[in-house]
């Protein structure tokens, strides 16, 4: 009983002047955790030495396959203000992707995703936002298929894309830096296509300034690739199928018989 009352009057002593007071449990009152580069220890932990607890808060290696934040980003040397804009607009030309037929069904999907509710999906600035809504939408989103963005360069769509306009927000934290060219491409062949041009990997009647198509190359690549699956499709099924290993083996007798009916009459012959 006495004992209870000397452990339950210690410990509820409050600090004051000189004295820190005292703690009955300390873990419940100050956090353990852990903070990356930084040692937090302090004198009533009772988990580890403070030594321990510096090793705790140093960093660790990443995790296998992680790729740091910014990786593969590229620099985008143009501000935010309507100079900077106009900068862009002249600077930015070229598209550094070729045009590909994966490329533009790459870039209707995120077009579609991200552009056609305002933009429309003809480009012509009559998304379904701007339909469907009563005429209530402020502001007219630009239509693409107007003289206007059919000559204006790359830089003028990278640079909305990147920081937006008017009511536009930016796009940059939304598609990758190849993505963004996709889309430039894909408005590119609804331009090409109201103008009853061609706008594709294997022709650009349109504006050979706006991008170069990747012509037979492309092509061949993916009939190799297909090829390579079919090979290997075939590979395998030879291996789990008896009856082609049947078939091999007297293709290889019938290979065998022609070769040696080829050297008799080659001997003959001489």
């Amino acid at each position: 009983m006495v004992l209870g009352v000397i452990v339950t009057f210690l410990a509820c002593q409050s600090p004051g002047g000189e004295s820190p007071g005292s703690e009955f449990m300390p873990d419940m009152s100050h956090s353990i955790a852990y903070e990356a580069n930084y040692s937090s220890y302090y004198y009533n932990n009772t988990w580890s030495t403070k030594e321990e607890y510096a090793k705790f808060a140093q960093p660790r290696l990443p995790v296998e396959g992680t790729v740091p934040r910014g990786a593969g980003v590229k620099t985008y040397p143009y501000g935010n203000t309507e100079e900077e804009r106009t900068r862009a607009t002249n600077e930015i030309i070229a598209n550094p992707f070729p045009i590909t037929d994966a490329g533009l069904a790459e870039g209707k999907d995120l077009y579609n995703t991200f552009c056609g509710i305002c933009h429309g999906d003809k480009g012509d600035g009559a998304g379904y936002l701007l339909r469907d809504d009563g005429g209530k939408y402020p502001v007219q989103p630009a239509n693409f298929l107007l003289d206007e963005f059919v000559n204006a360069s790359n830089g003028r769509y990278y640079h909305a894309i990147m920081e937006g306009k008017n009511l536009m927000g930016a796009y940059k934290d939304k598609i990758d830096y190849e993505e963004r060219w996709q889309v430039i491409h894909y408005i590119r062949a609804l331009q090409a296509k109201d103008k009853k041009l061609v706008y594709s990997q294997m022709e650009n009647t349109f504006n050979t300034t706006f991008g170069n198509p990747a012509g037979e190359i492309a092509v061949v690549e993916v009939m190799h690739e297909a090829h390579s699956h079919e090979h290997e499709a075939g590979h395998h099924d030879g291996h789990d199928s008896h009856e082609g290993h049947g078939d091999h083996s007297n293709e290889q007798d019938s290979h065998d018989d022609h070769h040696g009916s080829h050297d008799h009459d080659h001997h003959d012959g001489h």
